[in-house]
């Protein structure tokens, strides 16, 4: 019974290898006559059986795969695949240390990787003139393409993931990034530069040898290197925001978090952070995280106004407007500053008019309460003028000061005024 058995099996992995034998015959037949369909019918037939073959044979198989799916070069290629394949039968070749098709695909991969890659640029400069989501798209695609010829170019799926965040195709972005991250690829790089002495240009060399050769040849100076900064923070940066735009805000916290951790002085993360804070409507932490902020980069304007917004919502008038003169000191023209100076002002007579209404039928105590209201109103009017100057379009800056004008019985001022917000509403 053993023996009968032994024979069985040694028969089936005849026939397996038989099998596998009519099969790559058949794709290489397809392929000679440009019958691509069939080539990859006869490859997909073999693929199961491929594990069991020898060498020879497994190397054969990759190259035909590879071959089959490129097509020749044409529309109807699959690239990826293709490329997939090629890598595949080099990296198998060298595990064997027998080489009978990796020069031939070695080039060939060249020549895919240079003209994809030149038609990737080509795509990204297009696109970034006409802001058009497809163009985007075709570059990503292309500049993906790339790295799946030639996995070690990592730089290219690092493009391909920021085109696809510039054509809000955040799905595809993610997934890119999240690789990335996965690879722990950090994008820096050493760059070999040296002067062209011909016309004065810059120019970047792939290595050192090849930046040797023209400054010995006398054909560059100034050689240097330059290292280029590690991309992984923008990585996060770009990848929290991929997932906030796809209203995942847990995976986007998640993100942000790893990301400042590994950069805790990044101040491009920490006002990432903020923003997500104020999407989810969590205004205390949104504040502390601005104030956080402005101890990184104490000469930010934008920084000083938003938390002064913030003391207003939460009623610290007085430490809302130390915020907004903060932001008008870095920056003297922030209209938006101004006009916040004079609203936290004016907000002071709350009180002041809730007590009027209180006092409606004591006329001597409700006269005294609206000299106090317009004494208020006085100190907020030359914000609110300066606001204007500085910005003559604003609309509610513009029916504020119709308001002051009219209570504080400025007729000149008011009919002036009255004139520009008639024509604004035109």
């Amino acid at each position: 019974m053993k023996k009968q058995l032994l024979i069985l099996s040694a028969f089936l992995i005849s026939m397996t290898v038989f099998g596998q034998n009519d099969e790559i015959k058949n794709a290489e037949k397809a392929i000679k006559s440009n019958d691509f369909t069939t080539a990859i019918t006869e490859i997909n037939k073999a693929e199961s059986l491929i594990g069991n073959a020898d060498q020879k044979t497994k190397a054969k198989f990759y190259y035909l795969k590879g071959m089959a799916l490129y097509q020749n070069g044409s529309a109807h290629a699959n690239i990826e695949k293709a490329g997939t394949a090629f890598n595949e039968l080099i990296n198998y070749e060298k595990e064997t240390n027998k080489f009978k098709y990796s020069s031939e695909i070695g080039e060939l991969l060249n020549k895919l990787i240079n003209n994809i890659a030149n038609n990737a640029s080509n795509s990204y400069n297009k696109a970034m003139e006409t802001k058009e989501s497809e163009d985007f798209i075709k570059a990503a695609k292309e500049f993906n393409q790339v790295y799946v010829l030639s996995p070690n170019d990592t730089s290219y799926l690092d493009n391909a993931a920021l085109v696809y965040f510039l054509a809000k195709k955040y799905d595809a972005s993610t997934e890119l990034y999240e690789k990335l991250l996965a690879l722990n690829y950090t994008g820096i790089t050493t760059m070999y530069v040296a002067t062209n002495k011909e016309d004065g240009k810059d120019v970047t060399f792939n290595d050192k040898k090849a930046m040797d050769l023209q400054v010995k040849l006398g054909l560059a100076e100034n050689p240097r290197t330059e290292a280029k900064d590690s991309r992984r923070e923008f990585i996060f940066k770009n990848l929290a925001q991929n997932y906030s735009a796809m209203e995942n805000p847990t995976k986007a916290f998640e993100i942000i978090a790893k990301g400042r951790e590994e950069f805790p002085s990044s101040y491009s993360l920490l006002i990432d952070e903020a923003n997500l804070y104020y999407l989810a409507g969590d205004n205390v932490k949104f504040k502390e995280r601005l104030e956080e902020a402005i101890r990184l980069n104490p000469t930010e304007p934008t920084l000083y106004y938003n938390v002064g917004v913030m003391n207003m919502e939460q009623k610290k008038l007085d430490e809302a407007i130390k915020y907004f003169e903060k932001a008008i000191e870095l920056q003297p023209d922030y209209s938006d500053a101004y006009n916040n100076i004079g609203a936290a002002i004016i907000e002071k007579t709350n009180p002041i008019i809730e007590e009027m209404n209180k006092s409606l039928s004591d006329f001597n105590k409700y006269d005294k309460l609206q000299a106090q209201q317009f004494e208020i109103y006085k100190q907020a009017l030359p914000y609110y003028e300066k606001a204007y100057e500085l910005n003559n379009s604003n609309i509610s800056v513009i029916q504020t000061l119709l308001g002051l004008y009219e209570n504080l019985e400025m007729t000149d001022k008011l009919e002036k005024i009255r004139v520009v917000y008639e024509d604004l509403k035109q």
